[in-house]
């Protein structure tokens, strides 16, 4: 993620300034240092904390250093505040973002400023770490591209798009971001296997219905916002 952003910042001109990038990285890690010590907890680890804070300086974009910082806070204390069953009910990064939209912030979405190159580059690696790692959740990030794809085609054959057009609409670094580093989440999903492909599925058809019947951004976003609601109920089940 550190690789992308700075690769981003000096040679593909993202919409994100350096000062935005040092007040959201500096806030996360200030946030979860306090935290810790609020919840009495053995000792710092920060990686959390910077995969949030540099997911965040990828996504999300704001005229106002203050919204930049509120956004970093928001999404660290969620982790500590907003738990069920010893597990945080949602994903870091994607409630600081969908709380800030929710709230009619000035702050959006930047999800197109990739490039083809940088898009392939980061697929990659991020294929490569699921491997290398052997993620426990490897499952549920599959799981909701393969749903996320077929519902892309599905939709495209059903009204007579050429394959160009789904194709398009998957290469795109935030779908990357998101399979990844959100919907992955550990502390986020679902125990066991069925429950995280279901969870998966969900998420998916939630995407689409926003993004296709609702005609609203960020449809991915919104629906694992209220997807991860569903979780503590899986779970039981």
């Amino acid at each position: 993620l550190a690789g992308l952003l700075g690769w981003g910042l000096f040679r593909l001109s993202f919409d994100v300034r350096a000062p935005q990038v040092a007040v959201t990285l500096g806030a996360v890690l200030l946030t979860q240092l306090a935290c810790t010590r609020l919840a009495r907890l053995e000792s710092f680890d920060p990686r959390s904390a910077l995969i949030s804070g540099l997911s965040l300086c990828l996504l999300l974009r704001t005229d106002h250093l203050a919204l930049a910082a509120a956004a970093a806070v928001v999404t660290i204390a969620s982790k500590f505040v907003l738990r069920v069953d010893g597990k945080h009910v949602f994903n870091p990064t994607n409630f600081g973002i969908t709380a800030l939209l929710a709230l009619g912030a000035p702050v959006w979405v930047s999800p197109g400023q990739w490039g083809s190159v940088a898009f392939f580059a980061f697929l990659m690696a991020c294929l490569g770490g699921l491997v290398v790692n052997r993620a426990a959740r490897g499952d549920v990030t599959l799981a909701f591209l393969g749903c996320y794809a077929a519902i892309l085609f599905g939709r495209a054959l059903w009204l007579g798009q050429r394959a160009a057009v789904p194709l398009h609409q998957l290469q795109s670094g935030a779908l990357l971001l998101f399979a990844f580093f959100m919907i992955s989440d550990p502390k986020t999903t679902p125990d066991s296997r069925a429950g995280r492909i279901i969870f998966a599925a969900l998420v998916a058809a939630g995407a689409a219905v926003v993004q296709f019947k609702l005609f609203r951004t960020n449809g991915l976003l919104w629906s694992l916002a209220l997807s991860s609601l569903a979780v503590p109920l899986i779970d039981r089940l």
